[in-house]
């Protein structure tokens, strides 16, 4: 998305020095968010391909996914932050809602992936007792 989302959403945002100033800050979380996303991504490839040439494990697998889900998780919640800063001074109730349903659909998201990352170390912590006792 980057700055060019933020112009559709702030239309008048070159008319205005603190709109504009804001449409720039809002970058910053926004880059963030998606370099957190890529580099989970990046990191979470080469962990799954050195658990599948070197043993093949459930349980490194699932440590892998956990890799990711926690990536996504910080990049969802930098995405949210640009979200916030964002509606504190949308011009309008229109984009003020648009901005709303995206916090909501990002944090229904990152909640439900807190609890699945939350579950699966469990599962985890589960195995290595059962195997160390």
């Amino acid at each position: 998305r980057g700055g060019g989302g933020r112009a559709r959403l702030f239309p008048g945002a070159g008319a205005h020095p603190l709109l504009r100033a804001t449409c720039r800050a809002l970058e910053w979380p926004e880059l963030s968010g998606v370099l957190v996303i890529v580099v989970g991504v990046v990191v979470t490839l080469v962990k799954l391909t050195l658990t599948f040439t070197r043993n093949n494990r459930l349980d490194d697998y699932e440590r892998t996914r956990l890799t990711l889900a926690r990536f996504l998780a910080l990049g969802l919640e930098l995405q949210l932050a640009a979200d916030i800063i964002a509606t504190a001074v949308a011009p309008s109730w229109n984009q003020v809602g648009k901005l709303g349903a995206i916090a909501v659909i990002r944090t229904g998201l990152n909640y439900f992936l807190a609890r699945e990352v939350k579950e699966e170390q469990q599962q985890i912590d589960e195995q290595k007792s059962r195997t160390s006792a």
